[in-house]
């Protein structure tokens, strides 16, 4: 990954699902959009430019292992380019719910080989903090199936024939990428929260690791908005006039 050279400053929440990691990290972003910072949000697999592609891929279950990752790849690619970068050139902080190492995690966990997934991300920004929620597999897939009527197709891994069964599929598949992220916490240097504890405690931690982490450049270098809306919120049209002037820099 390459290095955040900018004002602005990256900051990724990731886990396996029911890890509760998008709670955590629209909690953090409403935080620091009180404290008066301009503050974008980013979600995995979000980009226009490949939506429609995705969805007719994933309805007709379409992709292969390798094709999955490369869509995906296209939409982070995307999003990077003309959405993530501009803002953190400008200052601004972008909250992101997932990055790439969602797919270091889920495309190895597909049988993707690490060092190929790794190089096709090779451009993307490195976050300025990384937040690991770990869960065990029990809790998470006691949150999914509490939460939904039904798993997804692709979600549950039932693209590699692991099992006839959605609920065995998905307990197998996720396990394989809490495997992942495991062995990589410690290199990628994500800063690991308990993802047992209360919501209160986490979104404590994380906001205690970034102040310790970010404090000096959140006081000096982060960009700031005085402009409000009406539910106090930093005014969302001059963040977006931000990230276009940024783009043609």
């Amino acid at each position: 990954m390459l290095p955040n050279r900018y004002k602005g400053k990256l900051i990724v929440v990731e886990g396996i699902d029911g890890s509760g990691k998008s709670t955590q990290i629209t909690l953090l972003s409403h935080w620091l959009r009180a404290r008066g910072y301009a503050v974008a949000f980013s979600e995995w697999n979000s980009s226009p430019l490949v939506r429609q592609t995705t969805r007719r891929g994933k309805k007709k279950e379409m992709f292969t292992p390798t094709t999955f990752s490369l869509i995906h790849a296209t939409d982070f690619a995307d999003r990077l380019e003309s959405y993530v970068l501009p803002l953190v050139k400008a200052g601004a902080l972008v909250c992101a719910d997932r990055y790439a190492y969602t797919a270091f995690a889920r495309d190895v966990a597909r049988g993707a080989s690490r060092n190929w997934v790794r190089n096709l991300y090779s451009f993307a920004l490195r976050p300025n903090l990384s937040f690991y929620f770990r869960v065990p597999l029990d809790v998470a897939i006691g949150r999914i199936l509490g939460g939904r009527d039904a798993i997804k197709y692709y979600e549950a891994g039932m693209d590699l024939g692991l099992s006839r069964n959605v609920e065995e599929s998905f307990r197998i598949f996720q396990g394989r990428i809490l495997d992942e992220y495991e062995a990589m916490a410690s290199d990628m240097g994500f800063h690991v929260i308990d993802a047992t504890l209360s919501i209160e405690e986490q979104q404590r931690q994380m906001r205690q690791i970034v102040l310790d982490r970010l404090g000096e450049v959140l006081r000096t270098g982060v960009l700031r908005t005085a402009q409000k809306e009406d539910d106090g919120k930093p005014g969302i049209a001059r963040i977006a006039a931000i990230a276009n002037a940024a783009a043609v820099l």
